[in-house]
């Protein structure tokens, strides 16, 4: 894959008009008012979303990052979920890391964003920087958020509107300060010592959403001064590969992919041990180039029903720092 400027993880483009179930997108019809803010599960399609911002529906948070961040058009209304900006954590040497609950709290209030609000967040690319916006609210307490699937490709590609602006999207839009508080989550969002401690856990499963050329090391990292290589019993899982025309993959494929990577390793650890255990008991934790792309994964492992799910925040920034923290080539 070519890697556009800005993306130093890669994304895939293209749209279509298949929904977050995978059937073909309906256009929408009447919205019930007590049904604007019920949310399917975490993706939505454009229909969903249009039909319930006719009706004064979800607020909407266009998360994109590198490239798409100046960008002009975005849904109507949008506020900007500014990942490469406010909503990380400045003070660290890392990129895109989870700021602070006090932070988060402000920024989100800044946006003008509720407690009791639902939020949907797309971004640019498809499914990408979104994926990452949608997991930094659940860890921070807030489960009424979903990712538009296929993010503004998609949403284009159905003939909906887009307002375009000079100035690209206003950081908040709002026009007033919401009452969202921050309640952290722990262990959906791990630094290296969990992830270690994973690698050497029979239980656990360490996925790398880097590309293949990067997880075998054949290639230079895009940010200077990183090793090459993965972890020593990471398992490869490019998210462009759970992906398909910039929409998630169906939960029943999803499924399949989880399963082919994940069974020969399951079922020779079953032997050993003696017993069969449900794939989906499985905890996994996700992992790629600064914490973006890994999410890409987690949402691919929630459709497909896993439910122990961390992703690595530091991701390759920081295991792949020269440091102690061991490092293997090849595939």
């Amino acid at each position: 894959m070519n890697i556009p400027d800005g993306f130093p993880d890669g994304f895939p483009d293209g749209s279509s008009d298949v929904d977050a179930t995978g059937t073909t997108d309906a256009t929408g019809g009447a919205v019930a008012a007590d049904d604007s803010g019920s949310l399917p599960g975490p993706l939505v399609g454009p229909a969903w979303l249009a039909t319930r911002l006719a009706a004064g529906g979800p607020v909407v948070l266009d998360a994109s990052v590198g490239a798409h961040r100046a960008a002009a058009r975005r849904i109507p209304g949008a506020r900007r979920f500014d990942i490469d900006g406010v909503m990380s954590d400045a003070t660290v040497p890392l990129p895109h890391t989870m700021p602070g609950a006090h932070r988060f709290t402000e920024e989100m209030r800044a946006l003008g964003v509720d407690g009791t609000d639902t939020v949907v967040v797309y971004d640019a690319a498809g499914v990408y920087s979104s994926a990452r916006a949608w997991w930094m609210l659940r860890a921070m307490g807030f489960d009424r958020v979903a990712v538009l699937d296929g993010g503004l490709p998609a949403w284009t590609a159905a003939g909906l509107p887009v307002d375009e602006a000079e100035e690209g999207i206003a950081p908040g839009g709002a026009g007033r300060t919401g009452d969202f508080t921050a309640r952290p989550r722990e262990g959906m969002l791990v630094g290296s010592g969990a992830v270690a401690a994973a690698l050497a856990d029979p239980g656990s499963a360490v996925l790398d959403a880097r590309s293949r050329e990067r997880f075998a090391g054949t290639v230079a990292e895009p940010r200077p001064g990183l090793r090459r290589g993965h972890m020593p019993g990471a398992l490869n899982l490019p998210f462009g590969e759970i992906q398909r025309d910039g929409r998630m993959l169906p939960a029943p494929e999803l499924r399949a992919v989880f399963g082919a990577l994940l069974g020969e390793r399951e079922q020779e650890q079953e032997r050993e041990q003696g017993q069969v255990r449900k794939r989906e008991q499985e905890r996994l934790v996700v992992s790629c180039g600064s914490g973006v792309t890994a999410c890409v994964l987690a949402l691919g492992a929630e459709l497909a029903g896993y439910t122990e799910v961390s992703v690595y925040d530091g991701s390759w920034s920081e295991w792949g720092r020269p440091s102690e923290l061991p490092v293997v080539t090849g595939p």
